[in-house]
């Protein structure tokens, strides 16, 4: 079993996270800003959820995040600003720039699919989303 940790925090402008594989810092997240598990408006309610890797033209390798309640096809894919790019989905970041910005978000994404990429074809990987000591994003 592989457990990646994101944590949270929020802003009305956007979702900015760090996300941690065995303790260390992988890269940063940005999603948009919670609202309510919106459909294509809000982040994803914070929470377990399995990851599988997934194809296509537009995003080629990447990950799709399956359970999550009232919602579908929740990708973790590249985008540098989530308001602009993200209808739900997560996307990677090298370096945070803003609420719900960054940058270096191919970078990111390929340096997280290498870690998925090594892990045994058949182990679950999981996605566990937290507050990040409950405070807004500065």
């Amino acid at each position: 079993m592989m457990e990646l940790v994101l944590y949270r925090a929020y802003a009305p402008e956007g979702t900015n996270g760090e996300l941690f594989y065995l303790g260390e810092l992988l890269c940063y997240t940005i999603e948009r800003p919670w609202r309510n598990n919106e459909v294509q408006r809000s982040c994803i309610p914070e929470g377990r959820y399995r990851l599988k890797r997934r194809y296509s033209e537009r995003y080629g390798y990447h990950l799709q995040v399956h359970d999550v309640p009232g919602r579908s096809l929740i990708l973790l894919h590249p985008a540098n600003e989530a308001l602009r790019e993200l209808r739900g989905c997560l996307a990677p970041v090298s370096r945070l720039t803003g609420a719900g910005k960054g940058i270096a978000s191919r970078v990111a994404m390929r340096k997280l699919m290498a870690l998925v990429e090594g892990a045994p074809a058949k182990e679950t990987i999981y996605l566990t989303i937290k507050t990040k000591n409950n405070e807004p994003y500065q």
